[in-house]
């Protein structure tokens, strides 16, 4: 294992684990408070009363944070260190999904992204633009009304951000077995890249 205390792919995993599960409910919070409540269509269930439904999706929303985290980063974790076996990398599992849950907080940039573009540019929007838009994605380049639903989470899931992921698991790849940078990119490209891009095309065909 490469020794580095100054590097953040020291930090305990759970203590990250927990910082980005808070990191996530606060902006989520800001989100459906500052953004998603004000719209026309909230406003329209609140007058009639209706919102007692949308309040308990949100809680349900708000607790299943820490067990989708743990899915994906386990998911994640696994692909990478069956990666990481092929091409010889001795990292242990927890190791890898140390690596998983820092490169996580990537996605927090986004999502603090999309909160101040509705907060202080596109400040009338609907829940429909909310949903659809995602901060430099594919989809920022189609006309979303135009778009059908299919490819709404392709298109937004291929962004600059997902990209940035891949080289901060590459980054923390090569922090954990301390070897070439080069045999860490193919790695993760051979490994977790090549499975987004497969779940891509498959989330494509399956939907209806």
């Amino acid at each position: 294992m490469h020794n580095d205390n100054g590097s953040v792919f020291n930090t305990n995993k759970w203590v990250f684990f927990l910082f980005l599960c808070i990191a996530t409910l606060f902006l989520l919070i800001l989100k459906k408070t500052f953004i998603e409540n004000e719209t026309a269509a909230f406003e329209v269930l609140e007058s009639r009363g209706e919102m007692g439904v949308f309040h308990m999706l949100n809680a349900l929303q708000y607790f299943s944070v820490p067990l989708i985290y743990l899915i994906k980063l386990t998911v994640i974790s696994f692909v990478l260190w069956i990666g990481s076996f092929m091409f010889g990398y001795k990292i242990t599992y927890g190791n890898v999904w140390q690596v998983a849950v820092v490169s996580e907080s990537v996605f927090l940039i986004p999502e603090l992204l999309k909160i101040l573009w509705f907060v202080f540019i596109e400040t009338d929007p609907n829940l429909f633009e909310i949903r659809s838009f995602y901060p430099l994605s594919l989809i920022n380049l189609v006309d979303a009304y135009e778009l059908d639903k299919r490819w709404f989470y392709p298109l937004k899931a291929l962004n600059v951000f997902e990209i940035i992921y891949w080289f901060v698991l590459v980054a923390g790849i090569h922090h954990m077995a301390g070897k070439r940078k080069s045999v860490a990119r193919a790695i993760v490209f051979s490994s977790y890249v090549l499975f987004f891009l497969l779940w891509l095309g498959f989330y494509l065909i399956v939907y209806k």
